[in-house]
């Protein structure tokens, strides 16, 4: 009966692990695709949620596979060399998440603080220019340090040498590590996020007063809600993880893995990739009309509707409805009627 209730134990944690790995998945491709095929999806600021939306698929492909392995295993059957890999990327997509979210922040400010030197400040170049800085930032703190040792006590690579546990896939951590990475990547990011999004909230309170007349404030009220959200919700998710990776790494703690805190922590931080999709949802009509039309494969334009509808249907909605139509022609033609 003991062997019977962990292996069924085994068996469920597995499905909700794989469960979060397709909609990781699947969320994060369906984001790309929405501003991809919707023309009112298409502006500087959506560059930022893609490149997030970017960071959280692969997260899914090429992170959360590994860490379900680790997960549900207890050897690690891949080698010390991927081992170091795989925990390198798993700490700069997780860098590249905080830091687009920093870029995003600062777009919103910009946007309600300055909207009529917005469109001056924030150009297509700088933008360019933010994100790759975003993931310059990210690789430079992530495989620089572990593949150099500097994480580890004895100033050794982690997992390797004479002294690694065989089947074990380590992330090691010592003081200085830990505090330069936690400040640098996530709590001073996250400081000057409640700073940015404080002063958001004055100005968005008194906008909201004449709002009715100014669909423009309308709009960036909008977007700033979705934003904050997306954000809330990244602080809820993985607040606690860098917490408990601060506390251990001040500990200097040889191996984090064992503590059962962290894997329950670092899949609560892993469950924001997936959460992010769902927020756009819930909150944006663009993104909500835009997954409508991919899921349903449907196109608006072409559709059996009455000739008063297609009369009035806006340019923007035709538009749209052309642009998602490859898209849907690719995986369902059947279902499009041209």
């Amino acid at each position: 009966p003991v062997s019977t209730a962990i292996m069924l134990s085994k068996v469920m944690l597995a499905f909700i692990l794989i469960l979060l790995i397709l909609l990781t998945v699947a969320g994060n491709v369906l984001v790309c695709l929405a501003v991809c095929a919707s023309r009112r999806l298409r502006c500087l600021t959506n560059c930022f949620i893609v490149s997030l939306a970017v960071t959280d698929l692969l997260l899914g492909l090429l992170v959360l596979p590994f860490s379900a392995l680790l997960q549900l295993n207890e050897e690690w059957p891949l080698g010390a060399v991927f081992c170091n890999f795989y925990i390198s990327m798993d700490v700069m997509l997780c860098t590249a998440s905080i830091l687009t979210l920093l870029a995003i922040s600062v777009d919103r400010y910009l946007a309600v603080t300055m909207p009529l030197r917005y469109a001056s400040l924030v150009l297509p170049w700088r933008v360019a220019v933010a994100m790759a800085s975003v993931w310059t930032v990210s690789l430079a703190v992530s495989f620089l340090p572990i593949q150099m040792g500097w994480n580890t006590v004895n100033g050794t690579v982690q997992n390797h040498g004479p002294w690694a546990s065989e089947g074990k896939c380590r992330f090691e951590l010592n003081r200085p590590y830990v505090l330069t990475d936690s400040l640098l990547t996530f709590y001073l990011p996250l400081v000057a996020m409640c700073w940015t999004y404080l002063r958001i909230l004055r100005i968005a309170r008194a906008q909201a007063k004449r709002i009715v007349s100014e669909p423009v404030a309308l709009r960036e009220h909008k977007a700033t809600v979705t934003l904050a959200a997306v954000i809330g919700a990244f602080v809820v998710c993985w607040l606690p993880y860098f917490i408990l990776f601060t506390v251990l790494g001040l500990q200097e703690h040889p191996d984090p893995g064992t503590v059962p805190e962290y894997s329950i922590v670092l899949w609560l931080g892993y469950a924001n990739s997936a959460l992010n999709p769902i927020l756009y949802g819930a909150l944006n009509r663009d993104f909500r009309s835009a997954y409508t039309h991919l899921l349903r494969c449907r196109c608006p334009m072409y559709s059996s509707r009455s000739n008063t509808s297609k009369r009035h249907a806006s340019r923007n909605e035709q538009q749209d409805s052309h642009n998602i139509y490859p898209i849907c022609k690719w995986h369902c033609y059947h279902r499009c009627q041209w």
